[in-house]
């Protein structure tokens, strides 16, 4: 492994006398997609998971993460941790930094340790509040008030301006329907592998594979996972089950060790081969993010032995974060549906598949002689 480059220092932007020049400065810098996020911490708000929630609402995701979790903790932190090590944000800057108390204040450097971003904190006042000078102490800063020097801190060097955005701010209501996800709440039962496996590539020898994503497809499918959940592990299920075709119990047999981020390669594993066995797949370029933000998040919370997805307890919540984002598999016609109008049967493919097996055709049925 390469040295992991330096930690770049944190900057400390004092704005003496509250002008609104910077204010507007550092919002304007705001970009995602170009790397760079800013925070306004919400007003009247003093915990370290109100300001997680607004990290993650500045990222473009929903605050809360849905499932249930150990202790009745959300996992808020570690989530905003894995994302922006997923996503390619370099660049944070939060402003009233100075009403942050000093455990706020820690998880921000936390934060910009573990992910290397660039950390500036606006401090809208002449002098550091003791707070903010107590959390900074083990920490290598620097100060600065001229507004020039700011707008380099938030912008990145050189200054580049926002271009258009490209992609829909929030997800389109129309209906994504998407035959990959056919046999995501099918009932077999595959296994984890109890001692380390490698599976050979994907062989195909019992299904067809799902049908590749176009470019604008998967453009959409990315932007509407991006903005329908913030938990990394339910939105990289979704995503590995539109490029493996595999139903949520095989989904739940990979660990973080399963995924291989150079490589670009996801195992699933079915040791009694009730598909096509233990297997490796290609990863498309798209779904990168939500396993690399999926792996971080597992590594954060509980190491290599538990699930890199979803889990199968957390199938309701994986249906629910599809239909946010409008993603289904096929219908059945109107003529077939056991459901009320509207709602996503997700097991129309199971139930054809059953009543195949148990038509007997006629031919098959015929009367013993004696």
């Amino acid at each position: 492994m390469p040295p992991a480059p330096p930690l770049p220092p944190v900057t400390v932007v004092l704005d003496r006398h509250d002008d609104t020049l910077h204010t507007h400065t550092a919002l304007a810098a705001h970009h995602p997609p170009s790397g760079r996020i800013t925070l306004h911490p919400g007003p009247g708000t003093t915990s370290e998971t109100g300001l997680a929630h607004d990290l993650l609402a500045a990222l473009g995701k929903p605050p809360l993460l849905p499932g249930r979790f150990p202790g009745g903790r959300q996992p808020a932190w570690e989530a905003a941790t894995a994302w922006m090590t997923a996503l390619p944000v370099t660049r944070l800057t939060v402003l009233r930094a100075h009403r942050l108390t000093a455990r706020r204040t820690r998880r921000l450097l936390q934060l910009h340790a573990l992910t290397g971003i660039h950390l500036t904190l606006v401090c809208h006042r002449p002098h550091l509040p003791a707070a903010l000078h107590q959390a900074l102490r083990t920490a290598d800063y620097s100060v600065t008030a001229d507004i020039e020097t700011a707008r380099r801190h938030y912008y990145g060097t050189p200054i580049a301006e926002p271009p258009p955005a490209d992609e829909p701010a929030a997800p389109a209501s129309r209906w994504l329907t998407l035959s990959a996800l056919e046999r995501l709440v099918s009932y077999d039962s595959p296994r984890p592998c109890a001692h380390p496996c490698t599976p050979p590539p994907i062989a195909w020898r019992h299904r067809p594979p799902p049908v590749p994503l176009t470019a604008p497809t998967a453009q959409r499918v990315a932007h509407r996972l991006h903005a329908a959940t913030a938990h990394p592990r339910l939105a990289a299920a979704v995503a590995a089950a539109l490029f493996t075709g595999a139903s949520l119990q095989q989904l739940a047999t990979a660990r973080p060790r399963d995924y291989d981020d150079v490589a670009a390669t996801l195992a699933l594993h079915d040791r009694a081969r009730y598909t096509d066995g233990c297997a490796a797949y290609l990863v498309p370029p798209w779904a990168g993010i939500y396993l690399r933000a999926a792996a971080c998040l597992t590594r954060l919370l509980s190491g290599e032995d538990q699930e890199l997805l979803a889990a199968p307890g957390d199938r309701a919540h994986l249906l629910r974060v599809a239909e946010t984002a409008r993603l289904r598999p096929p219908q059945p016609p109107t003529a077939r549906r056991k459901g009320p109008a509207g709602r996503v049967e997700w097991d129309w493919c199971e139930r054809q598949e059953a009543e195949r097996y148990e038509v007997i055709p006629a031919r098959r049925a015929r009367p013993s002689q004696r």
